[in-house]
């Protein structure tokens, strides 16, 4: 086998008819080596060209499905960040394909006070040369004020469904199998978001306790479907996924991770950017050491040119030949810290994807912290992100649990969390609420729970978040009240709601608030005791915000006066119909409090019709509510869920303990 100068144009193996050109970025190295496995074994190639970080090197009669892997040298200086050791084989950055996960074993190690020098090829995952395919996708395309996302597992949503063959369950396949597609097109979600669909490591700390890196934070093949979830060709399955989805009109969101790798930090395995350059992609400090701002023991650097080409290149390949339609960013603030460190407006990944011509017209997700300095950035990121609005979560929590004093804070989020985020032009769909996500408790065990019970992962109930807000209730009843009221709350508020997979069946975790781990039924969706009626009234509110665009507007409401008809776009009311004082608003007491929408006054008349909505929240006992002047036609009761006939509204409305209530006024129906 030969090998050729090639070129530095692309990164990672591009096939052309007549051979593989093979391409790695560098800034450190002293010489790379392309290591070709075929039945005879390791055949090891020195690439011939270089162009300043880039070493290159072409190989004749080589073709698609060829398995490979890098082997760079380079100094063992730790202290000045480099970790060079030839002695492992390496997975290359911009491989479009792996051949088998990834799973921690002895011999990835990279040594202490000097480098392990084991062979780690035999147990290392081989990359693979792939055709490059640009398939004409058919996006939905939904604007984001009209868009309610379903956050799935890729592999657990489809493991217990009863009606997916078993050779499906857990694949690309099961995943947008008919039964799935048909329970999303009813529910009338716009988007599923994906946790994370790249390759990534089943780590040291997990393998030891027999476990599994089930959620999948751990990256080592940006470019690669995870293999474990596919077949012979994880390819063309996700792609065939992602069509399916499409013609169902649902979007694919893809949870990526590019604010660390599997790698961790200077304990951790040698699997690719570690030894292909570490102190280009990482972040280090003093004596080479790693900064951990994320929690996971290193932190990539994207004010680094090579990281940041590394990250923009994959997420162009995600949206052109793999047809996603958007990104949730994990710990996004990372992503948005510059060369100082420090998170900034202008950071260079946050200016990249400003003026990437296919990345700025995808849906972009930042969760807007990490846990360095001044990691908390709730409303910093600029268009076109929208952000997760972890304040929506608490607060929504808090005040139909009963705390006290939080109306006002509800009243904030049901807005849009205007304070957050009305700036620079951004819209009211800005915020991504959310009651629950992967991370944390799910709906049902939100009313089950008081406390965490993560004994299973390992780590003595220490891991996952304390500050639940959850309440264990007595009986289903109460439960099943609440769950329809934080639903409701969730669905009908300014904003992008995001629905987790199994919340609007009831699905547990048994008190599992950290099921990274849980490979197994406590991560897997419960499909078998899935609570129709809850399925049926989740499924009524997506439709009824659907219906009603005053619901879902794109401006924010400020309680402002419209010019079309002399009304305030927002006004808040309590039970007895007076609007709340200064000081109703700091009664720690109040419990119940209504909303009157418009569109916006700031807005155009066409966004959001001239229909008017009245919403009612009672965290507290059974209570008389009275309605603004005029006629309304009663939509809504949290606390009638089968969709029995509602009473035609009157003047007032007897609100259920822990209930939602809505109402809509016709244009014609309004008072002068």
């Amino acid at each position: 086998m030969q090998i050729e100068a090639g070129c530095a144009d692309q990164l990672g193996a591009t096939l052309s008819a007549q051979g593989v050109n093979f391409a790695l970025a560098s800034q450190h190295a002293e010489a790379v080596d392309l290591c070709i496995f075929t039945q005879d074994g390791e055949m090891r190639l020195r690439l011939p060209g270089r162009s300043g970080s880039i070493w290159h090197g072409f190989v004749p009669g080589l073709g698609a499905g060829a398995r490979y892997g890098y082997r760079v040298h380079g100094p063992w200086a730790p202290e000045a960040g480099h970790r060079f050791n030839a002695a492992k084989l390496l997975i290359d950055p911009y491989a479009r394909a792996l051949d088998k996960p990834v799973i921690w074993q002895a011999t990835m190690a990279q040594g202490k006070s000097k480098p392990d020098m084991r062979d780690s090829a035999a147990e290392m995952a081989k990359s693979v040369v792939c055709e490059t395919q640009l398939p004409d996708w058919q996006r939905p395309a939904h604007r984001w004020r009209d868009s309610v996302i379903y956050e799935a597992h890729p592999k657990g949503l489809s493991m217990l469904h009863p009606d997916i063959p078993e050779a499906l369950r857990g694949t690309w396949a099961g995943l947008a199998s008919d039964p799935v597609l048909a329970h999303l097109t009813r529910l009338g979600v716009s988007a599923i978001e994906l946790l994370p669909t790249c390759a990534f490591l089943d780590d040291k700390f997990l393998v030891e306790k027999d476990l599994r890196n089930y959620w999948g934070y751990q990256p080592v093949g940006f470019f690669a479907p995870e293999p474990r979830y596919g077949g012979p060709d994880p390819r063309a399955e996700f792609r065939a996924m992602v069509h399916r989805f499409h013609g169902a009109g649902i979007e694919v969101i893809l949870d990526v991770v590019f604010n660390h790798t599997g790698e961790g930090d200077a304990r951790g395995p040698m699997l690719s950017l570690r030894g292909i350059d570490n102190s280009s992609y990482y972040r280090l400090g003093d004596h080479g050491a790693y900064i951990n701002e994320t929690g996971t023991g290193n932190t990539l650097d994207l004010s680094n040119p090579l990281a940041l080409r590394l990250v923009m290149d994959c997420l162009r390949h995600w949206v052109l030949e793999m047809g996603v339609d958007g990104f949730r960013f994990d710990l996004a603030a990372t992503l948005a810290r510059g060369t100082s460190g420090a998170v900034e407006a202008n950071a260079p990944f946050l200016s990249a994807i400003a003026q990437d011509p296919v990345l700025r017209t995808v849906k972009l997700i930042a969760e807007p912290w990490d846990i360095g300095p001044g990691g908390y950035h709730l409303g910093g990121f600029p268009h076109p992100f929208t952000e997760w609005n972890d304040r929506f979560r608490d607060d929504t929590r808090r005040f139909w649990r009963g705390d006290r004093g939080m109306a006002g804070d509800l009243a904030r989020r049901v807005a849009g969390s205007a304070e957050v985020f009305d700036h620079d032009g951004r819209c009211a769909s800005a915020s991504v609420n959310f009651i629950t996500a992967h991370d944390g408790f799910t709906l049902q065990d939100i009313v089950s729970f008081d406390e965490k019970h993560n004994e299973a992962n390992g780590e003595g109930n220490r891991d996952g978040h304390n500050a639940n807000f959850s309440q264990a209730l007595p009986d289903r009843a109460t439960q099943d009240a609440r769950k329809r009221a934080l639903l409701a709350t969730l669905i009908l508020s300014q904003g992008v709601p995001m629905l987790l997979a199994g919340d609007e069946f009831g699905n547990s975790q048994g008190g599992n608030n950290n099921a990274y781990a849980q490979d197994n039924p406590i991560g897997w969706l419960d499909w078998p005791n899935a609570d129709e009626t809850l399925i049926a009234f989740t499924a009524r509110l997506i439709a009824l915000r659907n219906a009603y665009p005053m619901l879902r507007q794109r401006r924010f409401l400020h309680a402002l006066v419209r010019a079309q008809d002399g009304m305030r776009d927002l006004i808040w009311r309590l039970c007895s119909g007076n609007e709340p004082t200064a000081q109703d608003w700091v009664n720690p007491d109040l419990r119940c409090i209504g909303v009157e929408i418009r569109g916006a006054a700031e807005g155009l008349a066409d966004e959001v019709g001239d229909h008017a909505a009245y919403l009612i929240f009672n965290a507290g006992g059974r209570c008389e509510a009275q309605l603004p002047a005029g006629t309304w036609e009663h939509v809504l009761d949290s606390a009638a869920p089968d969709g029995a006939a509602l009473p035609t509204a009157g003047t007032s409305t007897c609100l259920a303990a822990q209930s939602l209530q809505v109402f809509i006024q016709a244009p014609s129906q309004e008072p002068s």
